[in-house]
């Protein structure tokens, strides 16, 4: 059985830092693209982030180019989404995704998806 489970939202106040993890099991996903998405309330889902899992190519979403870093390690099986300067326009459920091909920014790309965890970004 696939589950991507993700962990370490939480409430920050604007300009602080958080680390979002994905934990992946029950395939391999070395031929994967890993992205990362949230969703704000009212809003669609968007793209933040993606790393192709062979290789550690990285994708970005402009919104948060050069604040948060998306990375990988191998042997924990594990996506991270490291967060930085964050802004209250980033407070929304972020969720992480495993899809087979690069057209990373787009949901229908994706396989399967994790549960999701709340990130709140206090003003």
């Amino acid at each position: 059985q696939v589950q991507l489970v993700e962990s370490g939202g939480g409430l920050v106040q604007a300009g602080g830092s958080l680390r979002l993890s994905c934990a992946a099991s029950g395939r391999t996903f070395s031929r994967y693209f890993m992205g990362w998405f949230r969703q704000a309330p009212g809003k669609e889902r968007e793209f933040v982030a993606a790393i192709r899992w062979s290789g550690g190519s990285t994708y970005y979403a402009d919104s948060v180019k050069g604040r948060f870093t998306v990375s990988r390690d191998n042997a924990e099986n594990t996506v991270y989404l490291q967060m930085n300067s964050l802004k209250p326009e980033d407070t929304a459920v972020y969720y992480c995704a495993a899809g087979p091909t690069a057209i990373v920014a787009a949901t229908s790309n994706y396989d399967y998806w994790g549960q999701g965890t709340q990130v709140t970004v206090s003003s």
